[in-house]
């Protein structure tokens, strides 16, 4: 180990870097990153990963680097579950989801992903920008998003961490009718979704790890239970509320509160905080946000479904062949 820590010492005072992990996955630019991603831009940070643009010097095109923070980096469970979800998600190939291209470890011993780089805009922030979608719009990108995460599911792959932060709109090529000439990307599949829950969450919890955004999560998540697609039809009804209303479907007046109305299963109507909606998209979100995943649409095809029945013009509906 400490030889192990000494040659990362030397390698890295070699390319004038910090030899701290930290200070070396946050300074990153103007870095050749294992002789062949160059890397560029810091484009963000969150909890868990470093992200940046980078060019890949074999395939001569930008993509994106995401440096696993050093905690998790040196936390062999989630170094593991990282390199084992992230071999699977290799093997995702579907316009509405963004693979992973590459795992990989610096001799910082750091774990990074590459990913195709997007030109566009994260949902959170369309919405945040625009507010609330109107309907056609709305339907289009969600049936998108389905067809990702369906082509997902078929690979046994769950998501667990469905939120509008994960979900790009790219312009342009493969565009969803009414959707403002905008592609729904599903993002950061495979990557460790390990979150120390906070202390109100933590006591509805056996450990105070939270697998996932607590407010996108399912009841069964939030117990730990087993999980299949169908813990991912639920967060994708709740980011539908969001996407339609700017808000989410369960208050209370603290964390703790919003976690039991969840698991009672008491979330507001959609109707209630916008009325000209139509009361068939109201009971397709209603159904997908039920605390029994039996009562939920069986599948993402599903779902889609439901939703194309939502508008009459029947456009979507050749999305799927229908």
């Amino acid at each position: 180990m400490g030889a192990t820590r000494a040659a990362a010492e030397a390698h890295a005072a070699v390319l004038n870097l910090p030899a701290s992990p930290a200070a070396f996955a946050a300074t990153l630019t103007g870095q050749t990153l294992d002789q062949r991603y160059q890397i560029g831009q810091r484009l963000g940070e969150g909890g868990m990963s470093y992200v940046y643009r980078a060019h890949d010097r074999e395939t001569d095109q930008p993509v994106a680097v995401k440096i696993l923070i050093p905690r998790l980096s040196r936390d062999p469970a989630s170094v593991e579950r990282l390199r084992r979800e992230a071999t699977i998600a290799m093997r995702l190939d579907h316009p509405n989801v963004c693979p992973i291209l590459r795992l990989g470890e610096t001799p910082e011993r750091l774990i990074y992903l590459v990913m195709p780089y997007l030109e566009g805009e994260p949902l959170s922030e369309h919405e945040t920008r625009r507010g609330p979608f109107p309907l056609a719009e709305g339907i289009a990108l969600l049936v998108q998003m389905c067809q990702g995460l369906q082509h997902a599911h078929e690979l046994q792959i769950i998501h667990r961490d469905l939120k509008p932060e994960n979900v790009m709109l790219v312009p342009g090529e493969n565009a969803a009718p009414d959707a403002s000439g905008c592609r729904a990307v599903v993002m950061d599949f495979g990557l460790a979704k390990e979150r120390r829950a906070g202390p109100e969450v933590a006591k509805l919890t056996a450990t105070g790890i939270v697998l996932g955004t607590p407010e996108f999560m399912s009841p069964e998540q939030i117990r730990g239970k087993q999980l299949d697609g169908r813990s991912d039809i639920y967060a994708l009804g709740v980011l539908a509320f969001e996407l339609f209303t700017g808000q989410l479907p369960f208050a209370g007046k603290s964390a703790q509160e919003t976690m039991i109305a969840r698991l009672r299963g008491a979330p507001m109507q959609l109707r209630e905080v916008r009325s000209e909606l139509p009361s068939r998209l109201e009971g397709v979100i209603a159904r997908t946000l039920a605390v029994d995943p039996a009562e939920r649409y069986g599948s993402m095809a599903e779902l889609a479904h439901a939703f194309e029945g939502v508008v009459s013009s029947g456009v979507l509906g050749r999305l799927f062949g229908r």
